[in-house]
């Protein structure tokens, strides 16, 4: 099964913009991975309905070392070369690069396209 790894930017915007991101990432196949800095950039943010929603959904919590929770994704993205990040981050995006064709046709990137729809790029 592949795996997704969400970043704070990413479901904060699939809510605001009513994207049930965690029954379409499952519908594509993917295990959804959360890191312990998102769920915290959440409560520091006071993000109620995000955590509501993260309470009652199915996800795996993963730790990630380090301090900045974008390097944080980045190191795991690299060290795990079958994760797809979910970001709308383009910084994070740029550091993200996508591993040749024949590995990821589709590249390792989750993004929300218009405003309703997720892709991979």
């Amino acid at each position: 099964m592949k795996s997704a790894l969400l970043d704070t930017n990413f479901i904060l915007t699939c809510i605001k913009q009513k994207i049930d991101f965690f029954e379409e990432l499952e519908f594509m196949g993917f295990e959804i991975l959360i890191p312990d800095k998102v769920i915290d950039e959440l409560k520091k943010l006071k993000q109620t309905s995000a955590l509501k929603l993260l309470e009652k959904s199915n996800f795996k919590k993963i730790s990630l070392t380090g301090k900045n929770t974008d390097n944080s994704i980045i190191n795991y993205a690299k060290e795990n070369p079958e994760i797809f990040v979910a970001t709308l981050d383009k910084e994070l995006q740029k550091k993200l690069k996508n591993k040749s064709p024949r590995d990821h046709p589709k590249g390792r990137k989750i993004i929300i396209r218009g405003k309703k729809k997720l892709e991979v790029v």
